[in-house]
This record gives C-alpha cells, sequence and structure tokens, in this order.
C-alpha cells in the first residue's frame, strides 16, 4: 500500500518509517535497557503528502511532551529508497529504532532475523483492535513482528460529469470487471478515452487485485516457495491488456505513467475514470480545478472483492537497544485517534475498526471515504507477503515483464513463462 514516487502502494500504500538514518541510542547492544532511562529514539517516516507528515509530527510531538523520558527523533524518510536502506542498515547495525515499511517488504527481514517479537510489549487493548487477518501478513510462527498501521485498496476515480453525460451509474456493493470494461468502453469517444490507468509500476496492481479471481502467484513460504502462475493469476494484465488494445479504452500514454502522473489528463476530460490507490483521493482533494466533480465507485469485482491486505508497518530491530520504549511509542501510534489522523491524512484505511469508524464519523463518509473505507473490508494476507525473496521477485523480474506486455511487445504465454521462470532465477 504505497506511492513509489508508491507503488508505489500500495504502495501504496501510504504513511510512516525508516530508513537512512543513524543508529539507534546509547547503552546496551541488544537490550531493552531500563524502562525508566531517558532515552532518544530515531524514527524515520515515510510519510509524504503534507497532511500526513504535519498529523505524524502531531503525533510525535504530543509522545513527546508526555514521556520525557521517552523522546521521539522524527526523519524524513522515502518509500523509493527504503528496502535498499534496511538492508544495508540491517548488516551494519545501524537500522533506526522504530522502522516504518510495508509489510510485503518484511519476510526476508524476519526470516534473516532483523525484527524483534513485540507480541510482548503490544497491549492487549491494540492486539483486540486488529483482525487476525490482518496480523497475519506481519506474523510468523506465532511472533508478531510489526504493528500495522494503515491499509491501501485500489479503487476506480470517475469524473462524475462525464458518467452522468454517458448514462452510467454506478450502485451497488461492487463493480464487476465486465461492467468497468463496458463503462470504459462507453465513454469513449470524440478523442477521449474511458481510462487512464498509470501503471509505470504495475506489478503491486496486478498482485493485488489478482486476488479478485483467487490468484496466488506462490505456493509456500520464505525462500521455498514456488511460483505459480496460470489462469488466475494472469486474469487482470489479460482484462487489462484487452481494455488497452482490444476495445482502446485506455489511453495508452497513461501505461507508461505512474499513479498520479494521470491526474491532470483526469481533470481535464481526457479519460472518464482512473485506477489508482486510494491514498490519491487526497491528492485530487488538494489539487483538482475548482469545481470538477469527481466519486469513488464501489470495490472491483471478479470472483470477490478481495485484495491483499499490505499494510504500512511499524517495527524494531531485533538488536535494538530500546526495544521496549520503541514498542510503547508504536502502541501509543496505534491508538484509534492516531491512527485516524494519519489515515485520513493520507486517505489510506486504517487498520482498526474504532478508527475507521472516527474517519467516518468526522468525514460523513463524503468525497468517497464511504467506498473507500468499505473497499478495505475484504483485505486478506496474499501469498506473496510469506515470500522472502518477493522485493527482488518484483523488481528484477514482475515489473519488467509486465511492462513489456502491456506495451504490447509480449503476449500473455510469454508473460507467464518469465514470472514462472523468473522467480527461479531470483530465488537461487
Amino acid at each position: 500500500m504505497k506511492k513509489k514516487v508508491l507503488t508505489a502502494l500500495l504502495a501504496a500504500g501510504a504513511l510512516v518509517t525508516l530508513a537512512a538514518c543513524g543508529g539507534n541510542s546509547d547503552s546496551g547492544s541488544g537490550d531493552s535497557g531500563s524502562a525508566n532511562e531517558k532515552v532518544t529514539l530515531k524514527f524515520q517516516s515515510l510519510a509524504f503528502q503534507k497532511t500526513t507528515v504535519a498529523a505524524t509530527k502531531k503525533i510525535v510531538a504530543d509522545w513527546n511532551a508526555a514521556n520525557p523520558n521517552i523522546q521521539v527523533e522524527y526523519v524524513q524518510g522515502s518509500w523509493d529508497s527504503v528496502h535498499d536502506q534496511l538492508v544495508t542498515q540491517f548488516q551494519g547495525g545501524t537500522a533506526p529504532d522504530i522502522i516504518h515499511d510495508e509489510s510485503a517488504d518484511l519476510s526476508g527481514f524476519i526470516n534473516q532475523g532483523y525484527l524483534a517479537d513485540l507480541s510482548p510489549y503490544l497491549s492487549q487493548e491494540t492486539k483486540d483492535a486488529v483482525s487476525q487477518g490482518v496480523w497475519d501478513t506481519v506474523s510468523k510462527d506465532g511472533k508478531v513482528y510489526a504493528a500495522p498501521t494503515l491499509l491501501q485498496s485500489y479503487v476506480v476515480f470517475a469524473n462524475s460529469a462525464l458518467l452522468k453525460q454517458a448514462g452510467i451509474t454506478a450502485t451497488g456493493d461492487a463493480l464487476t470487471w465486465d461492467d468497468l470494461a463496458a463503462d470504459a468502453k462507453k465513454l469513449t469517444a470524440g478523442g477521449k478515452y474511458g481510462l487512464g490507468w498509470g501503471l509505470k509500476s504495475p506489478t503491486a496492481t496486478m498482485l493485488n487485485l489478482g486476488l479478485n479471481f483467487d490468484a496466488k502467484f506462490f505456493d509456500g513460504s520464505g525462500r521455498d516457495a514456488k511460483a505459480t502462475v496460470g489462469d488466475a493469476e494472469l486474469e487482470v494484465p489479460k482484462r487489462i491488456h484487452a481494455m488497452a488494445y482490444d476495445d482502446k479504452s485506455i489511453e495508452p500514454t497513461s501505461l507508461t505513467q505512474s499513479g498520479t502522473d494521470v491526474l491532470p489528463g483526469f481533470y481535464a476530460g481526457k479519460y472518464g475514470m482512473i485506477v489508482a490507490g486510494n491514498y490519491v483521493a487526497q491528492q485530487i482533494a488538494e489539487e483538482a480545478p475548482k469545481g470538477f466533480q469527481w466519486e469513488v465507485l464501489p470495490p472491483l469485482k471478479g470472483t470477490s472483492t478481495k485484495q491483499a491486505a499490505n499494510p504500512q508497518t511499524l517495527s524494531v530491530p531485533a538488536e535494538g537497544k530500546h526495544i521496549e520504549q520503541s514498542a510503547k511509542f508504536i502502541d501509543y501510534f496505534m491508538k484509534a485517534e492516531n491512527l485516524a489522523a494519519v489515515g485520513q491524512g493520507d486517505w489510506l484505511i486504517p487498520t482498526t475498526q474504532a478508527a475507521r469508524d472516527a474517519i467516518q464519523k468526522a468525514t460523513g463518509g463524503k468525497n468517497g471515504w464511504q467506498q473507500t473505507l468499505a473497499s478495505g473490508a475484504d483485505l486478506t494476507k496474499a501469498p506473496f507477503q510469506s515470500v522472502e525473496n518477493y522485493p527482488k521477485w518484483k523488481d528484477q523480474i514482475a515489473t519488467p515483464a509486465f511492462q513489456e506486455y502491456l506495451a504490447n511487445k509480449t503476449d500473455l504465454a510469454a508473460l507467464g513463462k518469465k514470472l514462472n521462470d523468473g522467480w527461479g532465477q531470483v530465488n537461487s
């Protein structure tokens, strides 16, 4: 869940964490130190939207005011570089005290013993507030290696005026992929397209929305996982390709753009709909021209409306010097009012019902919030989140393979073969 700016994100999907900066605070390597010891904890946040940066800094400031012996230092990081930075920092023993990342990136770090088990430190209130399916994305062998904070889903944004002109009314609890294709085709006329879809970094979109059709991509976990790419896994790229090259309802340039690069064309009426991480709603609300009317359509549905729950996460290095104190701050960050603040700022879905209820109350469900919050109902753990070398496969194999297919330079069978064979190359 995250904007590779996000994919992403997911990335998007996406919000707060850890990377480049210096090591942990003083005293006793590898233990938590005294709970009463005065310490300063480094927290590198990956928040990038102004509203979320402000909300995150306020959480830090409020914590510091109430906890003079446990001070948190806010450091700005970037989603674009967090994985490589963490690899270097873990190997060098210089990781921040509080790590902001996403669950799909954690499997390798967990298997290599780099993250602390937070089970003894998180409050029962926090444990009870998050569904078990979401906890599963950050757990292994009964241990919890991160606190899941915010979730991203992929949603359809629409130009309300263009939908009305075309006689399209999107109602109900879901929007089927067949209806999406039909609506996009209906909106394609007079030099305008039905869809703009920023798929410059396509892997997260393909794997997350793949769950709409029960796609797995992997069997097993860790380094023992096996790639499994068949009809279900190829359904989403096949449908997108058909809209682009058979129906010609997707604006072709958009396929090479990021999820936010397509926004100017959306505002200008170049296309009637876009598919993007729900965090994009914040930018639409801030940047859209005066009078621009937009809406979020119901969640996409194949055989189900399931998408991958790939939450943003907060975790602590296993060799951190102040594990207990770091976990106390994470527990505080997980309070409903705090998750609601960062979630509303980034237009992402908090992992707790209390925080989602707070956003619903604050917004009245307007500006797409009702549909956005509803899109989080069927988020669940996906197989790729338990695969250690997924980040390497995503960057080296999947992304260029999907890009080539979306550019119409290869066929569906060749795409499946590259995804399958490429796993053997990076996981050997």
